[in-house]
């Protein structure tokens, strides 16, 4: 049983956006981070490790300092990391990154029993496209928003989240889910781990790798291929610092109406 979980490096939000001319990401210049619901997805193939000895393969589509965060997803308990990269893949949007993953998930093997898992969505894009994307694109059947997954035999019972409540889904493997943050918590490295995930299979897929795919058509992929067009990327204005208030009751609340009435917003 193998589970392959998408991941994605994405910008540190806390700091600042840097945009190229193209309307793209200058995601070198940026500080990154793990997308947090991949974190989850990840976490969730390391607790079927533990209960069914599952192989966890991680796999990304990123630049190659994208290396250091597959590693510390190795020492967090990971069997095998593969990392996309070429420059043919730069710019993809959602619909040619769905393409390439799909095409690199073929190539790293996907057998009855294996499961896809990524998450609910990357921060930087919040499109929540991708993972069901690659299902498409591989004939799979899939959830979204899981929060809740059960093994049993070749099916999964998955609870997913809906607006108002949940629904329970049963469906057989090979399959794709997507994660929630409700999910469960995601663990941390561990000492042994750092040291064992320098020795643990590294593997990378460029454009060579996986050109004879009829999914890597050069018309369909990169910044060029992608349907999408950015009309604008921008660094949101900080906001302006809040007011402390001090006081008893009515005298804050007193204040707190001055202060709303001179902005007119009562």
């Amino acid at each position: 049983m193998k589970i392959i979980v998408c991941v994605k490096q994405v910008p540190d939000t806390s700091g600042k956006v840097s945009v190229k001319p193209d309307g793209t990401l200058d995601r070198a210049s940026m500080a990154t981070i793990i997308n947090p619901d991949d974190l989850n997805a990840v976490e969730e193939a390391l607790n079927f490790k533990d209960q069914f000895g599952a192989e966890v393969v991680v796999l990304s589509m990123g630049p190659p300092p994208a290396e250091r965060m597959l590693r510390e997803l190795m020492a967090r308990g990971a069997d095998r990391a593969v990392l996309v990269s070429a420059r043919e893949f730069g710019g993809s949007d959602t619909y040619a990154t769905s393409q390439i993953l799909a095409s690199a998930i073929k190539k790293v093997g996907l057998e009855k029993e294996d499961i896809i898992l990524c998450g609910r969505q990357a921060i930087d894009g919040d499109t929540a496209q991708v993972g069901p994307q690659i299902a498409e694109k591989l004939n799979l059947p899939q959830v979204s928003y899981a929060a809740d997954i059960k093994k049993e035999g070749d099916y999964l019972t998955v609870k997913r989240m809906l607006e108002d409540g949940y629904m329970r889904i049963r469906l057989r493997t090979p399959c794709l889910l997507t994660c929630i943050k409700e999910l469960n918590e995601p663990r941390y490295m561990t000492v042994q781990g750092i040291f064992d995930c320098y020795g643990k299979p590294f593997t990378v897929f460029d454009y060579e790798a996986l050109k004879d795919d009829p999914l890597i058509d050069p018309a369909t992929i990169g910044l060029k291929g992608s349907p999408t067009n950015i009309f604008k990327s921008f660094t949101p204005p900080v906001k302006g610092s809040g007011a402390m208030l001090e006081g008893d009751g009515k005298e804050t609340c007193d204040k707190l109406a001055g202060i709303l009435a001179a902005g007119n917003l009562i």
